[in-house]
């Protein structure tokens, strides 16, 4: 077993794969939202959860979400 090939022997790259960020994104902002809503009833109905901790990282996780999508609607702009 060889750890090194030489360039001349190396196969060349498979061309990457296209994928729908957005949709990826859209799906994972869903959850966040579906999340929120699932704390936000919780905190009605009883006072035994987290509540800063829980809406601090779904509020991340939207903003996260949300630059994520931004970012990728930027690149399939033309330059």
């Amino acid at each position: 077993m060889r750890l090194w090939v030489r360039d001349d022997e190396r196969r060349p790259d498979p061309a990457p794969l296209r994928t729908n960020d957005r949709l990826a994104f859209m799906v994972g902002l869903a959850g966040w939202l579906v999340a929120g809503i699932i704390t936000l009833g919780m905190l009605l109905l009883t006072d035994r959860v987290d509540s800063v901790g829980g809406l601090v990282t779904i509020a991340v996780g939207l903003v996260l979400g949300i630059a994520g999508l931004l970012v990728s609607a930027r690149r399939r702009w033309p330059h």
